[in-house]
């Protein structure tokens, strides 16, 4: 079963969230583990172990630490990506959501779907990158790097 079935995120040393980035974590994380694509590929002559997998998300010295597990808890794989190449769509996606959840309260339905319309264009290319990013690593499906980039935003508000 190439799939994540459990996630953890490392957020110890984060501050504390806002109500709309816990709602958002907590939707990812459902929505998440429901469905998801996650595979393993064979890397480094070493063959591809199968999951699911208990994912473990952190920030680490700038960097993005996946720590993936098999169910029986055996390490599967573990690799870190730069944040670099998302500091610019987590802050455009930051502020397009600031500027929806405003909207939300005092405009109409037209101006709020153009928001929204705006905020699923940048949210669509952090799930890019972050497929990108992953390219040998892992492989996994749009909707599954869509909750992933998700879950980053949700990290790198507090880094």
């Amino acid at each position: 079963m190439s799939r994540i079935s459990q996630i953890e995120l490392d957020d110890r040393n984060l501050p504390l969230p806002t109500a709309e980035i816990e709602q958002e974590r907590k939707v990812a994380i459902y929505d998440l583990i429901e469905e998801n694509s996650f595979t393993l590929p064979a890397r480094d002559g070493h063959p591809s172990i199968d999951g699911p997998y208990h994912l473990g998300l952190a920030i680490r010295e700038k960097r993005l630490v996946f720590d993936l597990q098999t169910e029986a808890g055996a390490k599967a794989a573990e690799f870190h990506l730069s944040l670099s190449p998302f500091r610019q769509v987590v802050k455009d996606y930051y502020q397009i959501c600031e500027s929806y959840f405003s909207a939300v309260k005092t405009l109409p339905p037209s101006q709020i779907e153009t928001i929204d319309m705006a905020r699923r264009g940048i949210h669509n290319e952090g799930s890019r990158v972050l497929q990108e990013r992953l390219e040998g690593k892992a492989e996994v499906d749009t909707d599954t790097a869509r909750r992933l980039f998700t879950l980053i935003c949700v990290l790198h508000f507090g880094g």
